[in-house]
């Protein structure tokens, strides 16, 4: 049998750990921003269930990864607050991490985008 309240505990943790990321984090806050932005203009420019799912796959992997690099910083820097190149090293990569799927999700959505675009452009 399930432990219900084992089982609650942990999401409730989980939509605190979103919370206070989206309060204390810069790079979090703007990318629910662009996403807030990019879903409402995919539903104005009617976007095909395929490419909605595709668009909503790809923010999700930038939250989670945005989330994922929060998590390396804070446990980093619980275990030193002192300049450590491998601190350093660990924050920067997963820094990284961030940026290379964010550049692969513009590349993403401008092909998901130019499509629809384009047809609203032409009606």
């Amino acid at each position: 049998m399930i432990a219900w309240k084992k089982l609650l505990n942990s999401f409730l943790y989980a939509f605190t750990g979103i919370i206070k990321t989206f309060k204390s984090e810069q790079n979090f806050k703007i990318h629910i921003f662009v996403s807030v932005i990019v879903v409402l203009t995919a539903v104005t420019l009617d976007f095909s269930a395929l490419r909605m799912t595709v668009l909503l796959i790809v923010i999700g992997i930038v939250l989670a990864l945005e989330l994922m690099n929060t998590a390396v910083e804070k446990t980093v820097d619980l275990i030193t607050m002192e300049s450590h190149p491998l601190a350093k090293e660990a924050k920067d990569a997963a820094a990284g991490a961030v940026l290379v799927f964010s550049i692969f999700a513009v590349i993403i959505g401008v092909l998901l985008f130019i499509e629809p675009l384009l047809k609203s452009i032409e009606s």
